[in-house]
């Protein structure tokens, strides 16, 4: 009788991520479509793995005062609590308030990758959020205060060589504020993640990147805890504006 290993497993959901992303480079020729097939592979796996109080989308973010972010490859945002999202044609657009993480998901690892999801991730928290206080039986909690929104870049290989050496440490390091990148995977190599204890980047070597990528983020989405409760009425505003 065979019996379940759970090494096995770990190591089999890795090699089903980083197959996929190989074909999507491997047999698709157009980068547009190359793109996005990379794209569709990140937010599978997101999809299926993360617990189902999270959501991850490509999306643009709405803050209440009517200023967009970039389009965002990946957004991870709250599906129990947020009260709407936007869906238009094939776009979705998301209250800043309700999101976790954003992710730029590419090809390959490089400088100007790195440059682009710093971008990304500035447009995105650069926005307004707000906090209500939160009625209960006793009485009223004070607004909670914003979560920290995590960003990061997931892709399969790395144009620097090695791979995850002093290149990369050294472009990460140039933003340590609304732009910067708090956790990546680079599937074929490993993954990245700062520590927000001593402030320092940790670079792991990993046969298996995509699964210790997931635990990792899972890990951070836990104690990051629960998005704010949103002002409703801050976009409803909007409905008084006739342009």
């Amino acid at each position: 009788m065979n019996e379940w290993s759970l090494p096995v497993l770990l190591k089999s959901l890795h090699k089903d991520i980083e197959g996929k992303l190989s074909i999507v480079r491997d047999s698709i020729i157009h980068p547009g479509a190359k793109g996005d097939g990379s794209e569709k592979v990140w937010l599978d796996l997101l999809n299926t793995y993360l617990p189902k109080r999270y959501k991850a989308a490509n999306a643009f973010v709405v803050d209440s005062k009517g200023v967009f972010s970039d389009q965002i490859d990946v957004v991870v945002f709250d599906r129990q609590y947020s009260p709407f999202v936007f869906h238009y044609q094939d776009q979705i657009i998301i209250p800043a308030e309700s999101v976790y993480a954003v992710f730029e998901t590419k090809q390959t690892l490089n400088m100007g990758m790195i440059r682009y999801a710093q971008d990304k991730a500035r447009s995105v928290r650069k926005l307004y959020r707000t906090s209500l206080p939160i009625p209960h039986a006793g009485g009223i909690y004070p607004p909670k205060p914003l979560i920290p929104i995590m960003a990061g870049i997931l892709t399969l290989e790395s144009d620097w060589k090695p791979a995850l050496g002093e290149p990369l440490l050294n472009q990460l390091e140039t933003e340590k504020d609304i732009a910067m990148l708090d956790i990546g995977c680079i599937a074929s190599h490993g993954y990245f993640y700062h520590d927000s204890e001593n402030g320092k980047y940790t670079i792991k070597q990993e046969t298996k990147a995509a699964t210790a990528f997931l635990f990792r983020l899972i890990s951070a989405l836990q104690f990051s805890g629960t998005v704010p409760m949103i002002d409703i009425q801050a976009y409803g505003d909007w409905l008084l504006d006739d342009a």
